[in-house]
């Protein structure tokens, strides 16, 4: 008889944060005397929202996204749609989408978190104390760490045997984006002024075509090897090698993170579009979710945006 699921990594509740604007329900009633004004709230620096659909072919959803902040000291979680300032702390965003075994999306964006919250904090003090950041350093040991603890799950347990997943993240700092990356899918940046680019690599044969210009993007989208990685999490992978960039970044800079049922229903035009004229009624996450699935919806999909405010 195979064994049973390993438990889920044991993470903690996250942080209530009471809106600014309301009164929690903890603090005590206004007397009579005038309460000393607090400082005013910090201008956001970032806005964010995040959506993730099972899609209309298959009934579980193997993708995963993450919203954290963290300082010095902690990790905290994040809503789906929010808007926040970098004076006090760094933002992480990340999508993943599992391959094998179960839940192996939901797994490798467990494991991260765990990961985050043992490593990307230590990177805030160094910073803090005028150091520059170890993003090369850090982001590599922390994809390092998932990716020995996605294979050991897989050899571990028969069910979670082939489990594998891609991991596409966004650590945004004041006045810059450090990423890492690796699998298919996608981390998009739309400067203020200029075309959208694709910042992350897709780790396989048709991508390096693509690349360099051996296929077309209408090619490599129909593709038959289109989906057959070269590079990911776990997955019977030996070794790990993610991608690792940084970019400098101002207000109106918008970025988009998402798994391959997004780009499955939407062609990079189609991206740019929604990006640079969203719409006001919907979170540019949730428009871009609607869309693929209205053009495709034939796998799990995932997106994140995320824009720079000031």
């Amino acid at each position: 008889m195979a064994a049973s699921l390993p438990a889920q990594p044991q993470i903690p509740p996250p942080k209530r944060i009471p809106d600014p604007g309301y009164p929690s329900l903890s603090e005590p009633p206004h007397s009579s005397v005038a309460d000393p004004l607090p400082f005013p709230p910090a201008l956001p620096d970032l806005r964010w929202s995040g959506l993730t659909h099972p899609g209309k072919v298959r009934p579980n959803n193997e993708d995963a996204f993450l919203a954290l902040s963290f300082d010095a000291a902690e990790v905290r979680f994040l809503g789906k749609v929010g808007s926040a300032s970098l004076e006090e702390s760094d933002f992480v965003f990340a999508v993943s989408d599992g391959m094998g075994g179960a839940n192996s999306g939901e797994f490798a964006s467990r494991i991260a978190v765990d990961k985050i919250t043992r490593l990307l904090p230590r990177s805030f003090r160094q910073r803090a104390q005028g150091r520059p950041p170890d993003f090369q350093d850090v982001l590599p040991e922390l994809f390092t760490a998932i990716h020995r603890d996605l294979t050991t799950l897989a050899r571990s347990y028969a069910e979670c045997s082939g489990m594998g997943a891609t991991l596409t993240m966004a650590w945004f700092a004041p006045g810059w984006l450090y990423f890492a990356h690796i699998g298919d899918s996608r981390l998009y940046y739309l400067p203020r002024e200029g075309p959208l680019k694709q910042l992350s690599r897709d780790d396989s044969q048709v991508g390096w075509m693509r690349r360099n210009g051996k296929l077309s993007e209408r090619e490599a989208r129909t593709h038959p090897r289109k989906n057959v990685l070269n590079k990911a999490l776990g997955g019977g992978h030996q070794f790990v090698d993610p991608q690792i960039g940084a970019v400098s970044c101002q207000a109106g800079d918008r970025f988009l993170l998402v798994t391959d049922g997004v780009t499955d229903g939407l062609w990079d035009h189609h991206l740019e579009e929604i990006l640079r004229h969203p719409d006001h009624i919907i979170t540019p996450a949730q428009q871009m979710i609607n869309e693929a699935l209205e053009r495709s919806g034939r796998d799990n999909t995932t997106a994140v945006v995320v824009e720079i405010m000031r």
